[in-house]
């Protein structure tokens, strides 16, 4: 997939630094990260079998139909219950499970892209609603320049349960990719950005190159009314649709089956 970048160099304020930025779930990778930390947490102890299994259901329904404003705001909600008290390296340990399940998710296409506007000497960043934490864990195993997440709040070595910041959701993020880009001398206006959702269109608006991933309803609307550059690489909905189709034919050709032959048991004794 050939990817169209633009090296860095003078803008009309001076020499400034182009960037990309992707958003994590569904843009990076296939599905929500979050439902491998609730693995490893549920294989830790720290939280029941149904909560993992409402978790799983959570993450296939944002898979085929995206997030909402509620289901974000309940998801930071219940994790900050969940982590109230816990040690900072209890949670550093869980590490090791949640990159054994999210590594194998990411779209070689996408990190192709990355590498290519890193190439053009752009620096990259991950840009999520997760944690800080797992923004910094995995900004660091891909060799990306850097990763902005929702930061908790930390005293004495552990998790008070309360954010340390904005949320990084809908304007949370457009805040922390301006704080970076005061920090880093970036330019916004030359940057590119990609994500899958319509939360955030904030992100997408505010660079002057959005990029729409495996978009949700309303923001591949949006994207056809904007003249957007649209990638489609999650495959989950298609193979539904065609696993549906299949099991239409097989209960079709097995009624059929089932007919002729009550038919033919019908016919013997009459014959």
């Amino acid at each position: 997939m050939s990817t169209p970048v633009e090296a860095t160099g003078p803008t009309k304020c001076g020499f400034s630094v182009t960037a990309a930025f992707f958003d994590l779930d569904k843009t990076l990778m296939a599905g929500s990260s979050g439902i491998f930390f609730a693995r490893a947490a549920y294989e830790t102890g720290m939280i029941s079998r149904s909560r993992l299994a409402r978790d799983a259901y959570e993450n296939l329904r944002y898979r085929l139909r995206g997030s909402t404003d509620d289901r974000a705001d309940e998801v930071r909600r219940r994790v900050g219950e969940m982590i109230a008290g816990v040690h900072v390296r209890e949670l550093q340990r869980l590490s090791p499970r949640v990159l054994a399940g999210v590594l194998p998710r990411l779209y070689p296409q996408m990190l192709a892209r990355a590498y290519a506007h890193q190439d053009a000497g752009m620096p990259i960043y991950i840009l999520t609603a997760a944690s800080q934490e797992m923004a910094d864990l995995l900004a660091h195993v891909l060799a990306f320049d850097g990763g902005l997440g929702s930061r908790s709040e930390i005293v004495d070595g552990r998790y008070t349960g309360r954010p340390a910041g904005p949320f990084n959701y809908r304007e949370g993020k457009v805040l922390s990719m301006r704080e970076l880009a005061a920090s880093e001398g970036i330019d916004l206006a030359s940057s590119y950005a990609y994500s899958d959702s319509e939360s955030d269109l904030p992100m997408l608006r505010v660079v002057g190159h959005p990029v729409v991933v495996n978009p949700d309803p309303d923001l591949r609307r949006i994207a056809a009314e904007e003249g957007w550059e649209v990638l489609h690489l999650d495959r989950l909905g298609r193979r539904l649709k065609v696993g549906a189709a299949a099991l239409v034919v097989l209960a079709i050709v097995a009624v059929g089956r089932l007919l002729r032959e009550r038919t033919a048991a019908g016919a013997g004794p009459r014959a």
